[in-house]
């Protein structure tokens, strides 16, 4: 695994332990010698999890809309920075780049975006991990729902099961290194179509 996305919030939210979980998730992305790929912002997590990776020598690279340049305060010491047209172009590139994605915690967009990875994950159009860093149970609530998805017969366990969650940056990432995406060959029975 040579870059990792990671999906996170540009405001710091309420508690400093998701700050501090972005820093530990540099760290850990330095230690191993990953790229980070990020939105390109300077503030809030995206700003702390970038401004860590470069402090310990590692590579950062944002992709961030021409229409957020300034309204996120771009990042203006990153290792690339690369300024897409639109949020597409910025998502889809932001893919490209990367061996796996994990969520931070963060507002809408962090889960507009993961929730579109983890559906390409799940449509076959990439076969690299995805997953969320649970800290302070800030996504308890959602792989709560998610449990009930599946109870419900909306999502199926093997796609579910696609979605690795953990509380600690070093358990995420040496799930993501053994990852094998689940062998289901068909997400609508015949009967269901």
């Amino acid at each position: 695994m040579k870059s990792v996305c990671v999906y996170c919030g540009s405001n710091p939210g309420r508690q400093e332990a998701y700050s501090d979980a972005a820093r530990d998730l540099a760290r850990s992305l330095v230690d191993r010698n990953i790229r980070l790929v990020y939105g390109g912002a300077s503030v809030g997590i995206m700003g702390q999890v970038a401004d860590t990776v470069l402090q310990l020598g590692g590579q950062a690279v944002g992709v961030i809309p021409e229409a957020l340049v300034r309204r996120e305060v771009a990042h203006k010491h990153l290792t690339e920075l690369h300024v897409t047209q639109s949020m597409h172009e910025r998502k889809t590139l932001m893919a490209e780049l990367s061996d796996g994605f994990i969520a931070l915690p963060g507002g809408i967009g962090t889960l507009e975006e993961l929730f579109e990875i983890w559906t390409w994950a799940q449509l076959g159009l990439h076969r690299k991990p995805c997953g969320l860093l649970n800290i302070a149970g800030y996504f308890d609530s959602l792989t709560t729902f998610l449990d009930h998805a599946v109870a419900e017969q909306f999502i199926k366990q093997p796609h579910h099961s696609m979605l690795l969650v953990e509380r600690d940056p070093e358990a995420l990432l040496n799930r993501f290194g053994s990852y094998q995406p689940p062998a289901v060959t068909k997400w609508v029975e015949e009967d269901e179509t």
